[in-house]
């Protein structure tokens, strides 16, 4: 029974379509739906209905898809469990941080790191958005906490903190400001390095609003914050980045709730550190 065709039929029932399957596995649509084929053909029924409202399983697939999914979460953990045992000296974690990230999880990663057993250590690394996934596939990083801005197929994903955004202007208004309000006014972004800025377009453009972008560019966090207090245009930002909480800043919302930018952790299931990353993950998720 081929593995790779077990991961398929795993991604087709988490996706709901075979074309988001093998967008996802990073395949071809043809390679996957011979893949499928194959594995049925071998377990002797259909696993998905196919139609053209979609791709919904089988009977036999209810049965059988859990059964799938969790021989192939036991693979993966074998091939780490292997792994870990074979690199017992290897103990440095590498961490690839963006700017954006709040500095309460980097503490926190650092202490809960320090509570692992077996005198773990916490090499830190910050840079740019992009240079640390490159750096995260090329095996010179073990996990890396960016914005969840971008998806990366076939990689652990968890959740490790939520944070509010701001808007600053010149105005001394404190008062919530409603997304709505904000698309269309020059926006002063950052260099697309931190993930603030596709993440902010990203943001607009879900509630499909136009992206007005200030013709120069800041280079910080401080410079962003300054030049739209000098009025030359409108910043969003996480309230971590503000220079002083305390200066005049306005809640952001969509649709009356407050608007927050999500950090996740990014690591490979390969990673010999696969585990470790996953216990320390767990305790900066459970961060109040």
């Amino acid at each position: 029974m081929n593995v790779e065709n077990l991961r398929y039929a795993v991604a087709v029932a988490r996706t709901g379509s075979f074309s988001a399957a093998a967008r996802d596995y990073g395949v071809s649509q043809p390679a996957l739906s011979n893949g499928i084929a194959r594995l049925e053909e071998t377990l002797g029924e259909r696993l998905f209905d196919r139609s053209p409202r979609g791709v919904a399983p089988t009977a036999f697939g209810q049965r059988m898809l859990p059964l799938i999914e969790r021989a192939v979460s036991d693979l993966d953990a074998i091939a780490g469990e292997a792994r870990a045992a074979a690199s017992e000296t290897a103990r440095t974690i590498r961490l690839g941080v963006s700017p954006l990230i709040d500095r309460a999880i980097v503490s926190a990663a650092i202490a809960a790191v320090r509570e692992l057993p077996g005198e773990r250590e916490l090499l830190l690394r910050e840079g740019n958005m992009d240079e640390l996934r490159e750096d995260l596939v090329a095996g010179a990083l073990d996990a890396i906490v960016i914005p969840a801005a971008a998806p990366m197929p076939h990689y652990r994903h968890a959740r490790v903190g939520v944070e509010e955004l701001v808007v600053v202007s010149s105005t001394a208004d404190t008062e919530p400001l409603e997304v709505a309000a904000v698309g269309g006014t020059p926006l002063i972004l950052l260099p697309d390095s931190c993930g603030l800025t596709r993440f902010t377009e990203t943001l607009l453009q879900a509630q499909e609003l136009p992206v007005a972008r200030y013709p120069g560019e800041a280079s910080s966090y401080r410079v962003l914050e300054d030049w739209a207090r000098l009025g030359l245009g409108t910043a969003i930002l996480p309230a971590s980045k503000l220079a002083e909480r305390s200066a005049p800043h306005r809640p952001l919302l969509v649709d009356g709730r407050p608007a927050s930018i999500t950090y996740e952790a990014v690591w490979s299931a390969d990673s010999e550190h696969d585990g470790t990353i996953a216990d320390v993950v767990a305790q900066l998720a459970r961060r109040p």
